[in-house]
């Protein structure tokens, strides 16, 4: 009598795939499903702060107070990113366009980007007053020394002189005019032999204004044909941010009637 041979056991069939393996590749996905969104979102935020180069078109206020004075400064019209805070510093750089005497923004951004197109822009530095006279203020007692030769026609109306360069304003003139009722207006500038060479801030002119706060600003010979308009919109410009201060309290007790 043969045998027959025993039955063959059963072989279970494993699946090709894992249940532990779809789970990680699943979480994989969506890993880099997360990861793209973020990349994205990233990369525009990245993006447009490369675009703006430093500059913002917020809005936002700071109060900054330098020296005895304390201003209300929108943020697009602060040019540094490192000095929009409120606080106290000793000097706060602004940048604005002219004639619309505003900070950044899209509409003017080529301005603010391209060299080529900055002549339009007025740079402002406030700071506290370190001398007693403004640059009117000191025609009389300091620049005066200071010219050589005779003054000659500069441009639109402007008288302009010489300044001696061993006193350290090499190529620069002086450029004054007559202003009825105050100090003659005084800008020191760097003429340029042709107007397509001139730059975003060969010309320069200090004020004072406010309690003890000294503003320097520089601006394109390009715009020197409105050289008393942009004097008075800089003073209404400063002299609308500057902060009212509480009066001093005298510790003396009110008194009724």
């Amino acid at each position: 009598m043969v045998l027959a041979p025993p039955p063959a056991p059963a072989i279970e069939e494993a699946p090709l795939i894992s249940n532990g393996f779809v789970y990680r590749l699943t979480a994989v996905v969506a890993l880099l499903a997360v990861l793209t969104v973020a990349i994205s979102i990233g990369g525009r935020w990245l993006g447009q702060r490369i675009s703006l180069g430093g500059h913002t078109d917020d809005t936002k206020v700071f109060t900054v107070t330098v020296g005895e004075d304390t201003l209300r400064l929108a943020a697009n019209t602060i040019r540094f990113p490192s000095e929009r805070s409120d606080g106290s510093t000793e000097r706060v750089d602004l940048y604005l366009t002219w004639p619309q005497m505003q900070g950044y923004n899209e509409a003017a951004r080529l301005s603010f980007n391209d060299v080529s197109q900055s002549s339009s822009l007025i740079f402002l530095q406030f700071t506290q007053s370190t001398m007693s006279r403004d640059m009117s203020g000191r025609l009389a007692p300091i620049y005066s020394h200071l010219i050589e030769g005779d003054p000659f026609a500069g441009p639109h109306g402007l008288t302009a002189h010489r300044l001696r360069a061993d006193a350290g304003y090499t190529n620069e003139v002086l450029l004054t005019a007559p202003r009825p009722g105050k100090p003659d207006y005084v800008v020191r500038c760097v003429l340029p032999s042709t107007p397509d060479k001139a730059t975003s801030g060969d010309c320069q002119r200090d004020v004072h204004l406010g309690k003890d706060l000294t503003v320097l600003y520089r601006f394109s010979s390009g715009l020197l044909g409105d050289w008393d308009h942009i004097d008075a919109a800089i003073q209404t410009f400063v002299e609308s941010r500057l902060a009212e201060q509480p009066a001093a309290s005298t510790g003396a007790p009110a008194t009724d009637g």
